[in-house]
């Protein structure tokens, strides 16, 4: 079997995310998707929340195993076995960083290789920092989501349950309308 790792902190998990990994299962026999702990980011999002988000949201995907993990990507990969590491490009902004981590990751486990995809020309504009800024203010972000983490997110901004470092903390002028 030929399964790769889809790492990421998924804070939250997107349509875009989602169209990856259906995309690597035309590839790969499956797609472990590694919901990263430790992170440099201030996530929204609890670890807990993230895996249970993407696991809810992946549940009809037969070939898709949703994973927390911590530690280094790339030494996680080895422990499970997989042949690669799946990364999804946006734009060109995304290569260089892309690459520098390849390359490194490669130096640290020669037999795991890097598979780049393409993200859909439709998500290019997705990333969760732009889908969490837009909630914040009271956007309407389906279509750009799944359902169950737009209802988390709406959830997550009425209740004022933000993490410092998260953009847009207040909620927007005259609150947030319920639909």
């Amino acid at each position: 079997m030929r399964a790769a790792l889809y790492p990421g902190t998924f804070d939250p998990l997107t349509n875009g995310h989602l169209s990856l990994i259906r995309r690597g299962c035309d590839v790969f026999d499956q797609i472990i998707v590694a919901v990263a702990d430790n992170t440099p980011k201030f996530p929204l999002f609890s670890h807990e929340e993230r895996v249970e988000m993407a696991r809810e949201a992946l549940r009809n995907e037969p070939r898709v195993v949703v994973e927390p993990f911590s530690g280094l990507t790339v030494e996680y990969a080895a422990r499970r076995g997989v042949c690669a590491l799946l990364r999804g490009l946006r734009a060109v902004s995304d290569f260089e960083y892309e690459f520098q981590l390849a390359l490194m990751n490669r130096r640290l486990q020669r037999h795991i290789q890097t598979v780049f995809m393409m993200t859909d020309y439709q998500w290019l504009f997705i990333s969760s920092t732009i889908v969490k800024a837009a909630a914040s203010q009271g956007a309407d972000v389906k279509g750009m989501v799944p359902e169950n983490v737009r209802r988390r997110l709406r959830e997550k901004y009425a209740k004022g349950e933000v993490r410092p470092g998260t953009p847009c903390l207040a909620a927007p002028h005259g609150g947030f309308r319920v639909s």
